[in-house]
């Protein structure tokens, strides 16, 4: 059930972007690709969506470090509950007014506290470019966000793929992906790095889309960050 917002504020209304060249991509891969032509019919018209903001976004996804979705998903509803913010959209200046301690009785620990402190810090002070980020290519995004404490490359290139709706990213890191893979491609077999990034190669320009159907081929149910 949605948190309520507090008195006086009107809830905020969560936007959802669907990429405007999935049906294109339907079609290159389609053409150029035999396992993408038998798995893009399977999921109709299911597609990727980008819903929330940047900066609680990547939040939500430190929050989230190596802890269950249950766990993650009660935690974040603590740490909302503190920063008094709506879960959907929390806001770097109300992060940056708490004190560590109160961070860390919504259930973070203190290395993910450091974390979303830094991220706050980065997004408050212009460290990172956001309004710039349509112009500016994928691998000077992933600079930036490789630089907040807590933001590795996998994380950068799920942002790319969940939220900035990048067409053309391939997270080699991904280990849905390389299991993806190794099942279409490989008849099960062990796959390393360079026979993934050479079947991802023929998936361009195009290959966020191509990863998210082999991440469907795994869990039919649509995958989200």
């Amino acid at each position: 059930m949605p948190r309520k917002a507090p008195p006086g504020r009107k809830p905020d209304v969560v936007r959802t972007v669907t990429p405007d060249f999935w049906d294109e991509a339907c079609r290159h891969l389609s053409k150029r690709d035999r396992v993408m032509r038998k798995l893009i019919p399977l999921f109709g018209d299911a597609r990727l969506q980008s819903r929330g903001d940047a900066f609680t976004t990547l939040a939500r996804s430190i929050v989230g470090q190596q802890i269950s979705v249950k766990a993650a998903q009660s935690v974040w509803e603590r740490f909302t509950a503190t920063v008094d913010g709506a879960a959907e959209r929390v806001k770097p200046t109300a992060v940056l007014a708490l004190a560590p301690a109160q961070i860390r009785e919504a259930g973070l620990s203190a290395r993910k506290v450091d974390y979303v402190l830094d991220l706050a810090r980065h997004f408050e002070s212009g460290m990172v470019h956001v309004k710039q980020w349509q112009q500016m290519d994928d691998e000077a995004i992933i600079e930036e966000l490789v630089a907040i404490r807590g933001i590795g490359r996998w994380t950068a290139e799920m942002f790319l793929i969940f939220h900035l709706l990048r067409p053309n990213v391939l997270p080699l890191d991904d280990l849905g992906l390389m299991k993806g893979i190794s099942q279409n491609y490989f008849s099960g077999e062990p796959v390393s790095r360079a026979e993934a990034r050479e079947v991802g190669d023929a998936w361009a320009p195009f290959r966020s889309v191509a990863t998210w159907y082999i991440w469907r081929s795994l869990e039919p149910l649509p995958v989200q960050n």
